[in-house]
């Protein structure tokens, strides 16, 4: 029996319209959910990075990334593995707060979670947090109890160490 583990792919591509549609097509076909993309420009305007976090059979992730690799908009295909890669994730976190206790609680835990307030207002907070997705996760889910109005994440952004 096949083992599922996480896989992060670095996706160096052509900087072109209809290619995040290629690729993420490449895994919809397969039925293979994106957990996480996110795509910018590299060093070079001309070549975008895609970081890619997917779920999935050692198999079929092969298969993934030599179809990757034929897909002509792109130039290189590199998979990370956790241990030699620093993974970060960019989170705002817009929190009830009904009153100034509330405020400073919220404002404690994001201290604790090195995550910076970006916006006030009389009933709300904005807190952006940046680290692995686990860190997130664990912001968000102390802050449930103060009620959650809205999050933003940007997914997975990773390169190797060295």
């Amino acid at each position: 029996m096949s083992k599922l583990k996480e896989h992060i792919f670095v996706v160096l591509v052509e900087n072109r319209p209809g290619v995040l549609q290629r690729v993420s097509s490449l895994f919809s076909r397969r039925r293979y959910n994106i957990e996480s993309i996110s795509v910018g420009h590299t060093e070079n305007p001309a070549i975008s990075r895609m970081t890619i976090v997917t779920t999935g059979e050692q198999k079929i992730i092969e298969q993934i990334e030599k179809q990757l690799n034929k897909l002509v908009n792109v130039v290189k295909v590199i998979e990370l593995s956790k241990e030699n890669s620093v993974c970060r994730e960019l989170c705002i976190v817009k929190v009830h707060t009904q009153n100034d206790k509330a405020k400073e609680q919220v404002i404690q835990y994001a201290d604790v979670f090195r995550g910076n307030v970006v916006d006030v207002s009389p009933k709300s907070l904005a807190v952006e947090l940046t680290g692995d997705s686990s860190k997130i996760d664990a912001f968000i889910n102390l802050v449930k109890g103060f009620g959650i109005k809205e999050v933003a994440r940007t997914g997975v952004t990773a390169v190797q160490r060295g």
